[in-house]
């Protein structure tokens, strides 16, 4: 997993890694979440995934918008 830039200095979201059609989330060095496609629409994932390269936004955007569509609970 690459390291969350967190520009912002307040995100709970310490990594994530980018597929194709994905992008896994690790919170706070302790809950990791698939999010897809499927579960969360292209739109959402591919801003997702661009929010992730930028290191800014990313937490913000998954609770106003994304919420609880994950895929799978990694751990």
């Amino acid at each position: 997993m690459k390291r969350y830039a967190n520009l912002a200095g307040n995100s709970p979201i310490t990594a994530y890694e980018i597929t194709d059609d994905s992008i896994t989330i690790e919170f706070n060095l302790a809950h990791t979440y698939l999010y897809t496609y499927t579960s969360a629409g292209k739109k959402n994932i591919e801003q997702m995934k661009n929010l992730a390269m930028a290191g800014r936004g990313l937490s913000t955007f998954i609770s106003k918008v994304v919420k609880e569509r994950y895929a799978e609970k990694i751990r």
